[in-house]
């Protein structure tokens, strides 16, 4: 087990505080400072020079890092098991957490997690920044400082949103409905079927109707096995049968995310069917995902989709990519029947997926 080091911040000593968060570190943009003219990780023994807001909350908090701190970009599954066991090991010690992620991965992050922590009852909520804290107009201080007050909002000594979240400028996103959609603006991520969780001005108004009710008579435990057999298939007009086919038939592949046109649509030649339906007779999985952001996969409105269903391609319905892929991962590691594993996909299991 990785010694992880902890900074803990206690701002209204000698008194008790309200609730007490665990910020875990990752890597990315956000805990990033100029020394000697270049970007490195800042020590977090040194938070309270980098954000002294914190000195003005009025809970616990405890800082740790990963022993391997990466750009998002790195990010990997066995990464994603670290933290999700990170969290197990602290859940009962901590009201909360937060994971300073880097933006790139962070969708998939918070995807992966929704699925690794089977009834959470307690905030988990990802952040990062689009400018590193070291910079004088970073955007990382308030995004930090909000994620941790949402982190420790309780009533009745009960967190007000007990799932796994994302938290960019000014919005609250269940964490495996979001996208990253900009790159340029602090505006970085956006859920276009679902509603925001909670919006903040200068006040933080939660969307309580969209918020998880968890079960607490389920007792919180991990599932972080992920099958990594899994690959995405864009298409696009002009796309060829050897490309199609050198896909479906990588070693081992378990499972596809098909990125369809529009509401679940693809082309009728022929040879794309057969290659699907050779792929789903060797058992391997098709879920159909729309490449649009906004709107849902309708399997079987439009005859370029019918056929979808007549060999087994699982609806996809208004998934994000991010959040079909890790799903498909979680799901192919727990089931082993194809029908099953085809069922389960269909449907919501952590808020993913409307069904209609």
């Amino acid at each position: 087990m990785p010694a992880y080091k902890t900074v803990t911040i206690n701002p209204v000593l000698p008194n008790r505080p309200r609730a007490s968060v665990l910020v875990i570190y990752t890597g990315g943009t956000l805990g990033m400072v100029f020394e000697k003219g270049q970007l490195v990780p800042f020590d977090f023994e040194q938070i309270l020079d980098r954000l002294p807001e914190i000195k003005r909350l009025d809970f616990e908090i405890t800082f740790t890092s990963l022993e391997e701190i990466m750009d998002s970009s790195n990010m990997r599954p066995d990464v994603w098991e670290e933290i999700a066991r990170l969290i197990q090991r602290h859940y009962e010690l901590y009201d909360s957490f937060v994971i300073l992620h880097g933006t790139d991965t962070m969708a998939y992050t918070a995807s992966a997690l929704s699925f690794m922590l089977q009834n959470l009852g307690k905030p988990v909520i990802l952040t990062g920044a689009q400018l590193p804290i070291g910079v004088a107009r970073t955007d990382a201080r308030e995004n930090i400082i909000t994620a941790l007050e949402i982190a420790a909002a309780q009533i009745d000594d009960r967190p007000l949103v007990p799932e796994v979240c994302i938290y960019f400028q000014n919005v609250l996103l269940r964490g495996n409905r979001a996208k990253k959609k900009e790159s340029s603006q602090f505006n970085a991520f956006r859920s276009e079927n679902y509603p925001p969780l909670a919006e903040v001005g200068v006040t933080i108004e939660y969307n309580f109707p969209f918020i998880i009710t968890p079960n607490a008579d389920l007792e919180f435990r991990i599932k972080p096995q992920l099958e990594q057999n899994v690959a995405i298939l864009k298409l696009f007009p002009g796309i060829t049968q050897n490309v199609v086919r050198s896909i479906l038939e990588i070693n081992g592949l378990r499972g596809i995310v098909l990125e369809t046109f529009g509401a679940g649509n693809a082309p009728t030649l022929p040879w794309f069917l057969h290659e699907l339906k050779e792929a789903t007779e060797r058992d391997i999985v098709i879920m159909n995902v729309s490449q649009c952001d906004g709107g849902r996969v309708m399997q079987g409105r439009y005859q370029t989709s019918t056929w979808f269903d007549k060999i087994g391609v699982v609806s996809g319905g208004d998934i994000t990519t991010e959040a079909a892929v890790t799903k498909m991962m979680w799901v192919l590691q727990q089931e082993t029947d194809v029908e099953r594993i085809r069922e389960r996909l269909a449907m919501p299991l952590a808020g993913e997926m409307s069904m209609f």
